[in-house]
C-alpha cells in the first residue's frame, strides 16, 4: 500500500510538472515506475500465496513472478547507477557542460536500462540460468540452489552478480565518494558559511537525497544477496526458512522508501502532495450526502 500510494504520488507530481522536469529527474520517474511495477505485478500474488501457505498457480505463475522481480530489480539497480553517474558528471562539470545532458540523452539511457534489464530477465527462459521457488515456498526467484552443481548455472550467477550487482554498486559508491570530495573541497575554499551560494546548498541537498536513495536500496537488498549467494555454494537445507524469508521481505520493502525521502528533502514534492490532499479533500466533501461541517468524513479529509 505504501509503495503504490507513494510512487503514484511521485508519478502524479511528475506528470503535473512535466514541462518543468530537468533531465536527471527523469531517472527519478523511471525509478518510481520500476518500484510501482514491482508492487502491482508481484506483491498481490505473493500476499495471496502467503495466506494460502503455499505458492499459487504452479510453474507458470512462478516463472512470471521471478521474471518480473528480476526485471524490475535490475532496472532499479541500473537506474540508481545512472543517477549516480549523472550527478557526478553534473557536480564535476561547468554549468555549460552540465546542460549537455539533455532529456533526449536521458530517454536513450532509460531505454538502454530497460533493454539491459529485459535481456537479463529473459536469459533464464532461454537456458542460461533457472527460475524456481524460494526455500520458504511462497515466492519465486532465480533458483540459487540449483547452481552449485551446474557449470551453466554458476556462470550465469557469476556474470549476473558482477554485471548487475557488484559493478553498479561500486560505480555508485565511487561516484558519491567523488562528489563528497568535490563538495568538501568547495566548502573548504569558502570560509564563511553564510557566503555559500544557494546553488551549492541545493547541490548538496540533491546529492544527499540521491545518496540516501541508493543506501536504502543497497542496504535492503544486501541481506537477500548474501543469503542467495550462500545458497549458490551450499545446500538450501543449510538455511532455515525464516533466514531466507526475512531478507526477501526486507528487499521488497525497498520500493516504499523513496517517496518518503523525496518528501523530506524536496520542498516542491511536499507542496504538490499538499495540493493533491486538498484536491482529494474537496472531492470527498463535494460528493458527500451531508455537506455540513459536522460530517466526520468531510472533517477528516479537510484536516
Amino acid at each position: 500500500i505504501l509503495t503504490i500510494l507513494g510512487n503514484s504520488a511521485v508519478l502524479a507530481t511528475a506528470v503535473k510538472r512535466s514541462s518543468l522536469l530537468k533531465s536527471p529527474e527523469l531517472l527519478t520517474v523511471n525509478l518510481a515506475v520500476a518500484d510501482l511495477g514491482m508492487a502491482i505485478s508481484m506483491y498481490p500474488l505473493a500476499i495471496a500465496s502467503a495466506w494460502n501457505h503455499a505458492w499459487l498457480g504452479g510453474d507458470a505463475s512462478c516463472i512470471y513472478y521471478a521474471l518480473m522481480g528480476f526485471l524490475f530489480g535490475v532496472c532499479s539497480m541500473m537506474t540508481l547507477c545512472a543517477m549516480a553517474v549523472i550527478r557526478f558528471l553534473v557536480t564535476n562539470s561547468s554549468k555549460s557542460n552540465s546542460n549537455k545532458i539533455t532529456k533526449n540523452t536521458v530517454f536513450i539511457l532509460i531505454a538502454f536500462i530497460w533493454l539491459y534489464s529485459l535481456l537479463w530477465a529473459i536469459l533464464p527462459l532461454v537456458g542460461w540460468g533457472y527460475y524456481g521457488p524460494e526455500p520458504f515456498g511462497i515466492s519465486c526467484t532465480i533458483a540459487w540452489n540449483k547452481f552449485h552443481n551446474s557449470s551453466n548455472g554458476f556462470s550465469f550467477i557469476l556474470s549476473m552478480f558482477l554485471l548487475c550487482t557488484v559493478l553498479p554498486a561500486l560505480t555508485i559508491i565511487a561516484c558519491y565518494l567523488g562528489i563528497a570530495w568535490k563538495v568538501h573541497k568547495a566548502y573548504q575554499e569558502i570560509q564563511n558559511v553564510d557566503r555559500i551560494p544557494n546553488a551549492a546548498k541545493l547541490e548538496k541537498k540533491l546529492t544527499l537525497m540521491a545518496v540516501l536513495i541508493s543506501v536504502g536500496f543497497l542496504s535492503s537488498w544486501t541481506p537477500y544477496a548474501a543469503a542467495s549467494f550462500w545458497s549458490t555454494f551450499n545446500s538450501s537445507d543449510s538455511l532455515q526458512p525464516i533466514v531466507t524469508l526475512l531478507p526477501c521481505l526486507f528487499a521488497k520493502s525497498s520500493t516504499a522508501y523513496n517517496p518518503f525521502i523525496y518528501f523530506i528533502f524536496s520542498k516542491t514534492f511536499r507542496c504538490e502532495i499538499k495540493k493533491l490532499q486538498c484536491c482529494c479533500g474537496w472531492r470527498v466533501h463535494y460528493f458527500s450526502t451531508d455537506n455540513s461541517v459536522e460530517n466526520p468524513m468531510s472533517m477528516m479529509w479537510s484536516g
